[in-house]
């Protein structure tokens, strides 16, 4: 199993559009409920949000399973690729987390594997039906950008990019904050996915961790909120 050469960035680029529909403009992964608590108000406590999930959640666990596909893959080490992904998604504190990656990670799935029927798409879809990993966002980003011969660094950088964008787009719908604002707060932002990332780089996958408690009660709480808008 060998990466494509015939990688061109607009096909990356794609993967990171916001408006990919894998849903999630569906998931607000405990924000929603810091906004409902007035726990998370402004502007400049949302930046905060966000720079603590970058540095103690998306880069120390999400990019670690971007770092096993491109490790696993070129090895034919594919059973202990699965063991590290199963072994992040179950260590995720909150179901609604735990639900709202894997629901993003298979829809992903289906929509890269009729975008590219000619990656090798086999063991990824039988380890998903067997349930020999979590088939999360974070796997199959990862096994979709090594296939397309996509760069570790750029991989991980345009995940964490994801998953700020994904942030900022939530929050516009729950805060009184302006398309203008998100814009100037994402390239704020941008340079953190390269330093978080060159961070943590060193880490071996098995010793990824999260460490966003405030952030997992939020999950656990949501579905308990008088109104919803989004998904539990």
């Amino acid at each position: 199993m060998t990466a494509s050469t015939g990688f061109h960035w607009l096909a990356y680029q794609q993967l990171l559009d916001s408006a990919l529909p894998i849903g999630g403009f569906s998931h607000s992964f405990g924000l929603e409920t810091l906004v409902q608590q007035e726990r998370l108000r402004t502007v400049d406590e949302l930046e905060d949000y966000i720079r603590s999930m970058l540095a103690g959640s998306w880069a120390t666990s999400d990019a670690m399973v971007i770092k096993a596909a491109y490790a696993c893959i070129p090895a034919n080490s594919l059973p202990q690729l699965w063991r590290i992904d199963r072994m992040l998604h179950v260590q995720r504190a909150s179901s609604e987390a735990r639900s709202g990656v894997q629901k993003m990670g298979r829809r992903l799935l289906t929509l890269t594997r009729s975008m590219y029927p000619e990656l090798d798409w086999v063991p990824l879809d039988e380890a998903a039906a067997a349930e020999r990993c979590g088939c999360t966002h974070a796997l199959v980003h990862g096994w979709v950008s090594y296939h397309l011969g996509v760069p570790l660094d750029q991989a991980v950088e345009g995940y964490l990019y994801g998953c700020i964008v994904t942030c900022v787009n939530s929050a516009l719908r729950l805060m009184s904050m302006g398309q203008t604002q998100g814009q100037m707060l994402l390239a704020k932002l941008v340079p953190l996915t390269g330093s978080e990332w060159q961070r943590v780089r060193h880490l071996d996958p098995l010793d990824a961790y999260t460490n966003t408690p405030a952030a997992d009660l939020a999950m656990m709480q949501h579905e308990t909120l008088y109104s919803r808008m989004f998904m539990s």
